[in-house]
């Protein structure tokens, strides 16, 4: 039975007092993730999680691995979807790439676990909202990919792709001993122009503007990945890659469409057929 932590417990409380909003150094904190954001889409605050609150976290997730979801379908676009025909065979949502990782979905964390219980964690949204410099956020409402684990084995890999979401929180819980570096191209595209031309570059080798973030057990990161290009490199280690995906919102009511669902996770729900709310017109 994996150990039950309050929230407080779960965070490095002595460096990152996020539930003391008077506090200098929370203060700290959240200027320097704005700045890094402002800079180039991504930011991290290292060491995030205290030693128990690491473990309980990687307990809960290692107990859900054999019920990772792994899709049969091999290859993926950048967005995601099943391509379309009125397109060359040659152009970004028609070149499909191998992806191989997996996911734990939200579903198989009750409210009890204490994954759930710190993504529900009011002082926690707050922080996350200070640093984005948002007004307000709102849980995601995607019941089965709200809150996910992403699982990566020796092996496998994450190719290129943008997210549902403008900013995704991840948390790093167990590293590759070798490979599985996050790389990314900040605002490669915008909120009306999918910018093909750059992306098509991209998917035939050029790394220019790549960047490589490469994070420890434990680290907290913030990215702006709906506009910025990223993947997960192989895992070329012997142990799994595990991060855990927290997804809020500025809109109440936003969940993933129902074919993206289905492609990562296997499974949809009565919520996905009766929504779609999107926060812009991309292809997704």
């Amino acid at each position: 039975m994996t150990q039950r932590l309050e929230p407080q417990q779960i965070i490095n409380n002595a460096a990152y007092p996020i539930d003391d909003t008077n506090n200098d150094a929370r203060k700290v904190v959240i200027d320097q993730v704005r700045r890094e954001l402002a800079e180039d889409g991504c930011a991290v605050i290292r060491n995030f999680f205290s030693t128990d609150g690491l473990n309980a976290l990687l307990a809960e997730a290692t107990e859900r691995k054999p019920m990772t979801y792994y899709s049969p379908d091999k290859l993926c676009n950048v967005y995601l979807n099943d391509g379309d025909p009125i397109f060359p065979k040659d152009h970004p949502i028609n070149i499909f790439l191998p992806r191989s990782n997996g996911f734990i979905t939200s579903d198989l964390f009750d409210a009890e676990t204490n994954a759930r219980r710190l993504y529900y964690w009011q002082p926690l949204k707050q922080f996350l909202c200070e640093c984005l410099g948002k007004d307000e956020l709102h849980i995601y409402e995607d019941p089965v990919s709200n809150m996910i684990v992403n699982v990566s084995k020796p092996g496998q890999q994450f190719n290129w792709h943008f997210d549902t979401n403008e900013f995704t929180i991840t948390m790093l819980l167990q590293a590759a001993a070798s490979g599985g570096i996050f790389e990314y191209i900040p605002e490669l595209r915008s909120c009306d122009d999918e910018c093909y031309d750059e992306v098509y570059t991209v998917l035939k080798g050029n790394r220019t503007r790549v960047r490589q973030l490469e994070l420890q057990a434990g680290d907290l990161q913030f990215f702006l990945g709906r506009f910025s290009l990223h993947q997960v490199t192989e895992n070329t280690g012997t142990t799994d890659r595990l991060l855990l995906i927290m997804s809020f919102s500025e809109r109440p009511g936003m969940v993933g469409s129902m074919a993206r669902v289905k492609t990562l996770y296997g499974k949809t729900t009565d919520v996905h057929e009766k929504n779609g709310i999107r926060a812009d017109g991309l292809v997704d």
